[in-house]
């Protein structure tokens, strides 16, 4: 019985080391990008965690899409293709196009770009950059994913790691 539970607590400790990894791994690059462009550290710490699970998603891991990104038109660079939340004129799921990057920075970066090229983002550079509840809000009133909480779970991913330290 000792051992089951020091084997438990082994995985929770081990698990909790590659989420900090994760955010070590990614902090200074997301400060810089936050410096570029005004987004909140957390805001683009958070979603990267919220969207590809700490790295761990099939997307960030084939893709090096950490932030979710679909391709939409404009959209000039390699593609990857999986089931999300696309529906063809029938109402049957079809394989969703998401952007695919050579090297996983490229993510953070393109995520950047993406926010500030789209119109409908732009209202949120209005807000405090220590602001992250309304840039959550924000981003989900702008439509940026379809779940309903999404506002929800990034602020607790925020608040979970204390990202808000970092703007």
């Amino acid at each position: 019985m000792k051992i089951i539970i020091l084997s438990l607590s082994l995985f929770l400790v081990s698990n909790d080391n590659f989420k900090e990894t994760y955010i070590e791994k990614w902090k200074e690059l997301s400060i810089i990008e936050s410096d570029r462009t005004g987004i909140p550290v957390s805001i683009i710490l958070g979603q990267a965690i919220l969207e590809s699970n700490y790295g761990n998603s099939e997307l960030a891991i084939k893709a090096r899409n950490h932030f979710g990104i679909k391709c939409k038109k404009e959209w000039e660079g390699h593609f990857f293709y999986k089931e999300d939340d696309d529906f063809n004129n029938k109402g049957e799921l079809i394989e969703s196009c998401f952007r695919s990057y050579n090297m996983d920075m490229d993510s953070f970066i393109d995520h950047s770009h993406f926010l500030l090229g789209k119109e409908c983002y732009k209202s949120l550079l209005l807000n405090d950059r220590k602001d992250y509840k309304s840039w959550a809000n924000g981003l989900h009133q702008c439509g940026y994913a379809t779940d309903k909480k999404y506002a929800q779970k990034l602020i607790k991913i925020i608040e979970t790691h204390s990202l808000w330290q970092l703007d």
